[in-house]
């Protein structure tokens, strides 16, 4: 009997930091308070570590942590890697306010999943109502969610998260996009019955409960082409990511 060794492999994972700073080859930087406390607080690493840092706008640097004592985290840059894991779609996601842990997962996964930006918009059936003061924290706690899903899955570009916008003011002002998607259970035409969009693509999800008719309405005005992603109803926050991930296995880079 032929007896075959099993190898294991170990796979070093280097946790990777958002480090929004001029980066240099052979340089030394103090991290920002947050990537330091994450670096130092959360992550556990010590000087001598290895790091990956990237700014948001392309690339990231190989470095070192050259000190972790007292209140500042330095790193020593290595080498620049300009690789991006981009997906090839321009997607936004323009999302439909809903509660905090489904607009959180909304946000981390729509991220995950290579959207270029998101719009949180305030709907009629929005469950959750912001004053001004509460939706600029929102956004601000939204974006810290983005970058630490770009620490997470590689991502070296940060997406976009705007502010909020109210649903008939987005539709009046809304850029053109060469595709304009609306997700809508029981909608006549499947998402992959769309043809392989070129340019820029607006997905439009609603809050939990949907939209009303009459947004439904502005939003067919506005150049929206409603689609379903099958026979089931999803929940607001899985329905991005899904469309999402079909994107990608349709027209982008799962093929």
């Amino acid at each position: 009997m032929r007896h075959v060794a099993a190898v294991a492999y170990l796979h070093i994972v280097i946790p990777r930091l958002y480090c929004p700073l001029s980066l240099t080859s052979g340089t030394e930087v103090q991290l920002p308070r947050d990537a330091g406390h994450h670096a130092v607080r959360v992550l556990r690493l010590r000087a001598g570590d290895a790091v990956t840092l990237f700014d948001g706008r392309g690339g990231e640097f190989a470095a070192e942590l050259a000190a972790t004592d007292g209140r500042a985290v330095v790193a020593r840059v290595g080498a620049r890697n300009r690789i991006d894991r981009e997906s090839p779609l321009d997607v936004t996601v323009v999302h439909a306010v809903a509660a905090t842990d489904r607009m959180d997962y909304a946000v981390q996964k729509a991220v995950e999943m290579g959207a270029r930006a998101i719009v949180p918009l305030m709907t009629r059936r929005s469950v959750v109502q912001l004053d001004a003061r509460r939706a600029e924290k929102r956004v601000e706690h939204w974006r810290a969610i983005a970058i630490a899903s770009c620490e997470q899955c590689g991502r070296n570009m940060l997406p976009e998260v705007a502010s909020i916008r109210e649903f008939g003011q987005w539709i009046a002002d809304a850029s053109d996009a060469t595709t304009r998607l609306l997700l809508a259970p029981g909608a006549a035409a499947p998402l992959a019955g769309v043809a392989r969009p070129v340019g820029a693509i607006q997905l439009l999800v609603g809050p939990e409960g949907g939209f009303t008719d009459d947004e439904v309405g502005a939003a067919v005005r506005a150049g929206f082409r409603p689609v379903h992603l099958g026979p089931r109803v999803l929940r607001t926050e899985t329905a991005a990511a899904a469309a999402l991930a079909a994107m990608n296995a349709l027209w982008g880079d799962w093929r």
